[in-house]
C-alpha cells in the first residue's frame, strides 16, 4: 500500500519532513505545501527554499501549485520542472476563506467552465513537459450534487492520481466524510483514486479499503494521511507494522489521545528536540521559534490526555526557558 503525507501549510515544510523521515520511516511520498505563483513572482524565497531538492534529499517530494490562471499554473510548473520534478500537484482542495475569495483552491469548483479551460491548458502544457499532474480535490463547494458535474470534467484529462477529500469546501474540516460520493468516484472515475481524510488509526485504513474493494478492487491501494501522522508520529510504522502481520483484526489499532506500552517515548522526545533546534538555529525570537513548536503542539497534545494544564502552559510559553521546563514535566 502506497501512504502519502498529506501537505498542511505553516506546518510540514522541507524541516518538518526531513526530520520526520529521519526519525519515522515508511511513507512512500511527501507533499509540499501549496506554491501560490502571482504575475510577478513564479515562487517565493519561502517557497523556493521549501521545494529545493537540496533541501529535500532522501524524501519523495511532490510539489503542490495552488492557481486559477493557467499562465500562472505553467510557469511554476516549469521552475519545477527545471528543478527536476517530474510530478507535480495542482490543489482544488483548499478551503480558506482567502483561497476561496481569489477562485483558487475549492474555489475553483464552482466555476466549472473556468475550471475546465484551465484544465485544458495546464494539461497541455504538462503534457510537452513530461510532466505527471496528480490533482487534489474537495468533491464540491456547496452542495453534493456538483460532484457529478466536477468528475466529469475530470474524466476528460490523464490525471495521474485523483485524490479526493470527500467533504465540500463549506464543510470545511468539521463537517462528516461524505463517503457517498467517494463512492461515486471509484465507480464512475477514469482516473486512479487516492482517499484522503480522517484517517487516524488502523481502522479507519480498514474501513477505507474495504469500501475500495467492494467498490472498484482495481483501483490503486494509496492512501494520504496528514493529521493522523501529527497526532500520533509513530502511526506510519503501525501501518507498516499491521501489513506485514497481515492483521485483520483491531489489536494494533492506535486511537488517538492513546498508545501502547511500547510507544517510543524516548524517540519522540529526541524527535522533538531535533525539530525545535533546528528551529532555534533557523530563527528569532524566541516566540517565533515557538510559534513553530506550538503548531505541532496542536496535534502532539492528543498523545498526552492526562497532562493537559501542562499543554496549556506550553501553549502559553512566551520564552525558551518556560517553555522547556513544562516540556521536560513532560517526559
Amino acid at each position: 500500500m502506497n501512504i502519502y503525507f498529506a501537505p498542511l501549510e505553516g506546518v510540514t515544510r522541507c524541516t518538518f519532513r526531513n526530520t520526520y523521515n529521519k526519525y519515522y520511516k515508511g511513507v512512500d511520498k511527501f507533499f509540499a505545501p501549496f506554491i501560490s505563483p502571482a504575475d510577478n513572482c513564479v515562487m517565493n524565497p519561502k517557497e523556493k527554499k521549501d521545494v529545493l531538492p537540496e533541501n529535500n534529499e532522501g524524501v519523495f517530494l511532490v510539489p503542490q501549485i495552488l492557481a486559477s490562471k493557467s499562465h500562472h499554473f505553467n510557469a511554476a510548473a516549469e521552475a519545477l520542472c527545471d528543478m527536476g520534478y517530474n510530478e507535480i500537484n495542482l490543489n482544488l482542495g483548499c478551503p480558506s476563506g482567502t483561497v476561496c475569495a481569489k477562485g483558487k483552491g475549492s474555489g475553483f469548483l464552482n466555476r466549472t467552465g473556468l475550471l475546465e479551460k484551465f484544465l485544458d491548458e495546464i494539461f497541455d502544457f504538462s503534457g510537452k513537459k513530461n510532466i505527471r499532474l496528480s490533482i487534489k480535490t474537495r468533491i464540491g463547494y456547496t452542495d453534493c450534487d456538483e460532484w457529478e458535474e466536477i468528475l466529469e470534467i475530470y474524466n476528460k484529462y490523464p490525471i495521474s492520481e485523483l485524490i479526493i477529500h470527500p467533504r465540500l469546501r463549506t464543510d470545511y474540516y468539521r463537517e462528516p466524510i461524505r463517503m457517498e460520493q467517494f463512492v461515486y468516484a471509484l465507480k464512475n472515475s477514469k482516473n486512479p483514486v487516492v482517499y484522503n481524510g480522517e484517517i487516524n488509526t488502523i481502522d479507519d485504513i480498514e474501513a477505507v479499503r474495504k469500501v475500495i474493494k467492494e467498490n472498484n478492487p482495481n483501483m490503486p491501494d494509496a492512501l494520504m494521511i496528514g493529521r493522523g501522522f501529527l497526532r500520533n508520529p509513530e502511526f506510519i510504522e503501525e501501518i507498516r507494522a499491521w501489513e506485514n502481520d497481515n492483521q485483520t483484526d483491531n489489536n494494533n489499532a492506535s486511537a488517538i489521545g492513546s498508545h501502547s506500552s511500547e510507544f517510543d517515548w524516548k524517540r519522540f522526545r529526541l524527535y522533538h528536540d531535533d525539530l525545535y533546534n533546528q528551529y532555534k538555529e533557523m530563527m528569532s525570537p524566541d516566540i517565533n521559534v515557538l510559534f513553530k513548536m506550538k503548531e505541532q503542539w496542536t496535534y502532539w497534545r492528543e498523545m498526552f490526555p492526562d497532562d493537559e494544564k501542562t499543554i496549556k502552559k506550553i501553549l502559553k510559553a512566551k520564552y525558551f526557558g518556560e517553555y522547556d521546563i513544562e516540556v521536560k514535566k513532560l517526559f
